[in-house]
């Protein structure tokens, strides 16, 4: 089925121009409310404006510029999936350990109110998915073979995270945060190629993100010290296998006035 043509022709610096722009709004946001980065999770207010603000807003204004710049479609979806299926097996313990987290999450520390503003981050799960594997993997896909396309927006995806030592957060552990992130970019990139899709990735970094919040609330619990290992692990075992869903690609975004997928 075909859709409208791309309304801008995607180039590389317009997907570096959305990445630094969806930093700099976020970061601005945050850092306005005054909440430090390490005190999000000491009350409901804290938690929702010091980071459920900025990705709401973040949510309505990529919603806006993916719609102006017609790159829907090349954003959500594969042109061609990847020939080899099993390599699915990596993001699906990544949900697995997502499922351990929640598991070993003490619920009794959760209020009403505070469940409601954990739940916002799951809007994470689209503001950087579609920012990073949706309009950045389009841009680079204009220029780059796709070896560059994952490289590059698995990279500046983890990059990204160096932020939040400019939102108190300690910086050895931003460091870790940034190793493990590429990680998980690089499982997210894996699903979107296996499924032909954005929105199971974005789906299941909601789920991860909103887990490893939830397991950090109240009585920490030894649960949550094996998802972390299993996620690690699996990390390293998908940058491993990459390739295999990278080779024989070519998923080149499509020139101004030719139909694609929406």
């Amino acid at each position: 089925m075909t859709a409208p043509s791309l309304r801008v022709q995607p180039r590389v610096w317009i997907g570096l121009v959305i990445w630094v722009g969806y930093i700099v709004v976020v970061f601005a946001i945050q850092k306005s409310t005054g909440i430090p980065y390490d005190t999000w999770g000491d009350s409901a207010g804290n938690l929702f404006f010091g980071a459920g603000l900025s990705l709401i807003v973040a949510t309505i204004l990529l919603a806006i510029t993916t719609s102006l710049l017609g790159w829907w479609g090349p954003a959500i979806h594969e042109a061609q999936r990847s020939r080899h299926t099993w390599p699915i097996f990596v993001p699906i313990l990544v949900a697995v350990a997502a499922v351990l987290n929640l598991a070993g999450t003490d619920w009794s520390a959760y209020s009403g109110a505070f469940l409601g503003a954990s739940l916002v981050l799951l809007l994470v799960g689209f503001t950087e998915e579609i920012v990073h594997r949706g309009l950045l993997l389009t841009a680079l896909r204009s220029r780059f073979a796709e070896v560059w396309v994952w490289l590059l927006s698995s990279a500046l995806f983890a990059v990204m995270h160096f932020v939040n030592v400019l939102l108190g957060a300690p910086f050895a552990g931003t460091v870790s945060q940034v190793g493990t992130a590429f990680l998980m970019g690089t499982a997210l990139y894996i699903l979107r190629r296996v499924t032909g899709s954005l929105i199971w990735a974005m789906v299941l970094h909601g789920v991860w993100d909103f887990s490893v919040f939830a397991a950090g609330v109240g009585t920490p619990s030894g649960v949550s010290v094996i998802a972390n290992l299993l996620y690690l692990l699996v990390g390293i075992v998908g940058v491993a296998i990459v390739w295999v869903v990278i080779r024989g690609v070519d998923e080149r975004t499509p020139a101004l006035g030719s139909a694609s997928l929406q």
